[in-house]
């Protein structure tokens, strides 16, 4: 159990790095990213506003199907086509304290393929 502990410790601590560091603005907003252990969502946050602009998510999603990083760039798609709509076209990522890899980069490609800029 004490090695569960030190790795929600570690994540926060990463995440709290992260986070002061970056912020959103209105010219060039925050996009985050959460995952759980079976979906995957991502906002694009205005830090001034204190307002979510757009969001896209696994949850009661159909056409997200597959593995985890299948979702990961579907939701990365969803996300810059919202974007786009919106007219966002340059965000900041927040990678939310996770390693830039995996389910984070292919979400991260997919919506630099959208027409996001990071």
């Amino acid at each position: 159990m004490e090695r569960l502990k030190q790795k929600v410790q570690n994540l926060a601590r990463r995440k709290h790095r992260v986070r002061s560091r970056v912020s959103g603005t209105t010219i060039r907003p925050r996009l985050t990213v959460f995952i759980s252990n079976l979906h995957i969502t991502a906002q694009i946050i205005d830090d001034e506003k204190h307002s979510t602009l757009v969001y896209a998510t696994t949850v009661g999603n159909k056409t997200a199907s597959g593995n985890m990083t299948e979702r990961a760039q579907a939701v990365g798609t969803d996300i810059a086509k919202k974007a786009k709509t919106a007219k966002i076209s340059r965000v900041v990522f927040d990678r939310n304290g996770r390693i830039y890899h995996g389910r984070i980069k292919a979400l991260a490609e997919a919506a630099r393929a959208g027409g996001l800029e990071f």
